[in-house]
C-alpha cells in the first residue's frame, strides 16, 4: 500500500508477502565502473537465490544516458540464448561474458565512447 509520496515526487512503497513467498534474487554489480575511450569495459552482474536456477531464467541490461529520463534495453538473455538488442549505439560494441549456471551475467562494452556515459542496469528474473 502506498504511504506517501516525497517532494521530488517519489513514492515510498511497502511490500507485504503474499500466500506464496518469493524467493529473492540477489544482484551484485560495481557501484561504478571507468573507461577510457575507444578502450573495453566489462560491465560485472553476478547473482544469487537460495533457490535452483532454472532454464527460464532471463536477465536484461538496461541504459540511461546521463542527463536522460530514458532508459532502454541493451541486452537480453533468454532460453539460454544473449540478444543483443538492435537499439542505440551498443549493438556493435556489446559481447555477451556471463554463464547463468556461474550466476553470472556479465557484458562487456567496446569501443567506449563519450556517450556511453550513463546507468546500466542488471535484471535477474529466476521464474517461477
Amino acid at each position: 500500500a502506498p504511504r506517501g509520496g516525497g517532494a521530488d515526487g517519489s513514492l515510498s512503497v511497502t511490500v507485504s508477502p503474499g500466500l506464496s513467498p518469493v524467493s529473492p534474487i540477489h544482484v551484485y554489480t560495481q557501484r561504478e565502473v571507468y573507461g577510457t575511450v575507444g578502450s573495453s569495459v566489462t560491465l560485472s552482474c553476478s547473482f544469487w537465490s537460495s533457490e535452483w536456477i532454472s532454464e527460464d531464467i532471463s536477465i536484461t541490461w538496461h541504459f540511461q544516458a546521463d542527463g536522460s529520463r530514458d532508459s532502454i534495453s541493451i541486452f537480453h538473455y533468454a532460453k539460454g540464448q544473449p540478444y543483443i538488442d538492435d537499439v542505440g549505439t551498443f549493438k556493435e560494441r556489446m559481447e555477451w561474458a556471463g554463464n547463468p549456471r556461474r550466476r553470472d551475467g556479465s557484458i562487456v562494452i567496446h569501443g567506449l565512447e563519450p556517450s556511453d556515459n550513463g546507468t546500466f542496469t542488471c535484471d535477474v528474473k529466476n521464474p517461477p
